[in-house]
């Protein structure tokens, strides 16, 4: 064992207590304030990256993570429908990061009881739609039958919607559709109630199935009010949806529409403006809590310092270089730093868990779209913090010790 490494274990084991000392506290102080550092910036940071995900999954669980739609609107605001036919598919098929194509319409209409009425969009599923967002989200009833080439009149609405309008699962129920100063209607029967607490979808959408929608709009079987596209790698949408824009875009169909691509970052662009705002909040919490860990750990080693500035001009009358001697106290910190570290990381990643595993922190869904508090474990990005943590703390010790080597020995001997 070295010698500098020797005399800080001994200063850092020494217990003892005569009423005159302040390095007990200091040292105590200073290894909470490390480990509560990191025990915020470890939670902080699982929690926004949880909600990100989390937010970003109903998102794109809506609207998977991009469209093929029309550029065209007509007379009535509404998208003309494109050729969702084969070689369209074949086009979008030949990127290798496309996971699952699925077809979709959209019909603007009221549904109406006895008692009261609400504007929605029926939203059409084709028979190969992905429903694992929809089954996740389902509050009663099932989802509505969704067949290769027939109606089923089922109809799935939000439990925000079954609740405006009173209706049950089984309820029949009016639905009121415009088009060309006419009006249709067409009796629905409610197969289930789901609920995202995404108050932009849940108060706006109703789900079918794909041929009733395109009954309403006068659309043949190969209409569609568009593709969604899944991708199998998130981190790659804006490359992805460029390179199929180049290939895509204002490319027309038989009926003169234009194919336009657009990610859900372009189609709900509020709520990713909204998520990455979290980002700079995250950093601002890592800020703070890197200089409140350094600073407990530069007060504690001064005051330890300061204590032991006779020992220190000793270890100097005695031969000792001014570097070995910040040494002794480089070794010292790094001990604090070290405690620190484990005992914060320990809280940190336990208190993620127990919130990840048991939900007891609870959210108001109507705010914050969820109902508790999410959380995301990345151990890159923990590890980085770790090791961030570790560097600055290093560097501020190696300044802090300098002032070891301008105390002058004959003075600090008879420092009492």
């Amino acid at each position: 064992m070295s010698f500098a490494l020797f005399i800080a274990r001994k200063i850092y084991a020494d217990d003892s207590d005569d009423g005159k000392r302040f390095s007990r506290p200091a040292v105590r102080i200073a290894v909470a304030g490390i480990a509560i550092g990191i025990a915020v910036m470890i939670i902080s940071l699982s929690v926004v990256l949880g909600f990100k995900k989390e937010v970003s999954d109903k998102v794109v669980g809506f609207g998977s993570h991009i469209q093929v739609l029309s550029l065209t609107q007509s007379y009535d605001r509404e998208m003309l429908p494109v050729l969702t036919n084969d070689s369209l598919r074949h086009i979008v098929e030949s990127f290798d990061d496309v996971e699952h194509i699925q077809a979709f319409a959209t019909k603007l209409g009221i549904l109406k009881t006895n008692e009261d009425f609400c504007g929605l969009t029926f939203k059409g599923l084709s028979a190969d739609y992905d429903t694992t967002f929809l089954h996740q989200s389902l509050l009663q009833g099932c989802m509505p039958t969704l067949s290769e080439n027939e109606s089923s009149n089922e109809l799935l609405i939000s439990n925000k919607t079954a609740k405006t309008l009173h209706l049950h699962v089984g309820d029949k129920v009016f639905a009121y559709f415009f088009s060309n100063e006419s009006m249709r209607a067409r009796r629905f029967m409610v197969c289930g109630i789901f609920e995202t607490n995404m108050s932009e979808y849940d108060n706006a959408y109703a789900m079918t199935d794909i041929h009733t929608v395109r009954r309403l709009n006068g659309w043949e079987d190969d209409m569609s009010s568009g593709y969604e596209l899944t991708i199998k790698d998130f981190t790659k949408l804006r490359n992805v949806t460029f390179s199929m824009a180049e290939k895509i875009n204002k490319g027309l169909d038989r009926n003169g529409v234009t194919y336009g691509v657009f990610s859900i970052k372009e189609l709900a662009p509020h709520t990713f403006s909204w998520l990455a705002v979290l980002d700079m909040n995250v950093v601002m919490i890592i800020i703070l809590m890197i200089c409140v860990s350094v600073f407990t750990v530069v007060s504690g080693l001064l005051i330890i310092m300061l204590e032991r500035i006779n020992m220190i001009g000793i270890l100097k009358a005695l031969g000792a270089t001014n570097f070995s001697v910040r040494k002794v106290f480089m070794n010292f910190a790094v001990m604090l730093v070290g405690k620190g570290l484990i005992i914060g990381n320990v809280v940190g990643l336990l208190l993620c868990y127990l919130q990840k595993i048991a939900h007891p922190v609870k959210l108001d869904a109507s705010i914050y779209y969820l109902s508790y508090v999410p959380v995301e474990l990345n151990y890159l990005y923990i590890l980085l913090i770790n090791v961030g943590t570790i560097l600055i703390s290093s560097l501020v010790i190696f300044g802090s010790s300098y002032l070891v080597s301008i105390s002058n020995p004959a003075k600090t001997m008879r420092w009492d």
